[in-house]
């Protein structure tokens, strides 16, 4: 049922998913706080954003390279590394007096996340074996990471209401105390194997750095534009870092992204789908909250109470998808799940000025968040199938990098599309038809999303092969721990399954 048998693979389950709750609490929690922030720190206008943009900028662009060093490293390792630090910078957020070091602390927070997000899925992947018992893990992981984002809604407006914003960055700390805590009781320690792969530095600077010029210059659209001249030389020179990052991948031994691992059609093709996904569960959140609060008049505390009905339906949507799939493809639940959210997401588009929660928000969150649920488990399952142990890191980061990248780029254009439709911002009506039409934008993302998930493959893939016996690939009197093992060079199984 599960690969380590030193580990107790439901404390394993446990800490990885409190792990991805706090990861996409943060993500939402700080939205609603803002306005308070920026009056108790003295933010400008124009750098209350960077709060926000800069966790993006620096989870995504550090994804790919937390990916990896799971696979180098050691998972648990990086895992409670991530976590401790995910903790310090949160307390140094709570505790910041001027608006420097709030931005810092959240620039901290995303470096942690980016450690600790990977490491957390590849403890599941690595522990379960693929088919039914992967499955559940990942069905579970997966909804306690939309409930994060749905709950950080809630959590946001009732801290910022009740408690004041400081607590936004301080709930972190008894979250991340509870998973640590579950460390010792049951996450198996890394293995050392006998020989060990290098880091490749240059493929992991080109890619931090490209990936992370990315996300800068798409974030920063909402004060330049897309057709700027610091937008366009920001996003060029992101094209040219990650072309060179191709380059060196495909020439270096050890690389940090072994580019057969994108041959693999459902490591390709989750990645593409989760992207698309991503933008289009970003818009909902983003646009369906500022709906609430600008057009209907409620409060921050009502509106995130308003998105409990979301968490229910992604939970819902998810015990279904892990039913599915327990006896059949991925794609069995990611087509049905995406054209669902497409429908949901058209529906919100019919959101009007004269609305009310009952008609405009409470029923198409109900369609788009079971949607949601019936994709979330399967996609990173089907993005770590077939993928050897040595991998799983790097499959993980690159999924996760693909979510962030997905929610950031779709959501920046999706702004900029309501913002240019909307010619009066005083006007509740004039808003409210851009919000409709990015939210029409939004479903237009899931029904490509749908085609794309008819692209895999109908049938359940081959289990990834065994390793070869622990002892015989480890140095002197270390612990048995099939988790951290590179297992040997790879077989024709392994190199039909990339294919």
């Amino acid at each position: 049922m599960y690969k380590n048998s030193r580990g107790r693979p439901g404390v394993v389950l446990a800490a990885a998913t409190v792990a991805q709750f706090l990861v996409a609490l943060d993500m939402a929690v700080v939205n609603i706080a803002l306005p308070d922030i920026r009056a108790s720190l003295g933010f400008a206008p124009v750098d209350l954003a960077w709060v926000v943009h800069v966790y993006a900028l620096t989870f995504g662009g550090f994804l790919l390279l937390g990916g990896r060093l799971c696979d180098l490293a050691g998972r648990r390792r990086l895992f409670v590394a991530g976590l401790a630090a995910f903790g310090l910078f949160s307390l140094l957020g709570g505790l910041a007096q001027a608006p420097w070091q709030l931005v810092a602390a959240r620039a901290g927070q995303g470096v942690a996340a980016a450690a600790a997000a990977p490491a957390a899925l590849t403890l599941i992947t690595t522990t379960f074996t693929e088919g039914r018992a992967r499955v559940r893990a990942l069905g579970v992981w997966s909804a306690m990471n939309a409930a994060g984002g749905a709950l950080g809604v809630l959590a946001g407006g009732l801290l910022t209401e009740y408690a004041g914003w400081r607590w936004v960055m301080l709930i972190n700390l008894p979250i991340v105390a509870a998973a640590l805590a579950l460390v010792p009781a049951g996450v198996p320690a890394d293995a050392r194997p006998a020989g060990r792969e290098r880091l490749d530095v240059p493929g992991a600077v080109l890619a931090t750095g490209g990936i992370g010029l990315l996300v800068f210059g798409v974030v920063r659209t909402d004060a330049h534009g897309w057709a700027s001249a610091a937008t366009a030389r920001t996003l060029a020179a992101a094209a040219v870092l990650l072309a060179a990052f191709v380059l060196v991948e495909g020439r270096t031994a050890a690389p940090l992204v072994r580019l057969g691992l994108l041959r693999n059609r459902w490591v390709a093709g989750a990645n593409v789908l989760v992207f698309l996904a991503a933008a289009g569960q970003f818009a909902a959140f983003y646009f369906v909250s500022l709906y609430m609060q600008e057009v209907l008049g409620m409060s921050a505390a009502a509106t995130g109470a308003a998105f409990l009905p979301f968490t229910v339906g992604v939970v819902a949507g998810t015990v279904v998808a892990t039913r599915v799939g327990s006896s059949r493809s991925p794609r069995a639940s990611l087509v049905p799940g995406t054209l669902l959210a497409a429908a949901g997401l058209g529906w919100f588009a019919l959101i009007s000025p004269d609305g009310g929660f009952a008609a405009d928000v409470l029923g198409p969150s109900v369609l788009t968040s079971v949607g949601l649920g019936l994709v979330l488990a399967p996609v990173a399952t089907a993005a770590t199938t077939g993928v050897a142990p040595r991998e799983a890191g790097t499959a993980s980061g690159l999924l996760n990098s693909s979510r962030q990248l997905g929610g950031c780029v779709g959501l920046a254009a999706l702004v900029t599309v309501a913002a240019r439709h909307t010619a009066d911002p005083a006007s509740a009506a004039s808003v409210n038809d851009g919000y409709a039409l990015s939210l029409a934008a939004g479903a237009a993302l899931f029904l490509v999303a749908a085609a794309v998930a008819l692209t895999l493959p109908r049938r359940i893939p081959p289990a990834a092969p065994v390793p070869e016996p622990v002892e015989d690939r480890l140095e002197p009197d270390e612990p048995s721990d099939v988790m951290s093992i590179t297992p040997r060079r790879g077989s024709r199984r392994e190199e039909r399954a990339d294919g």
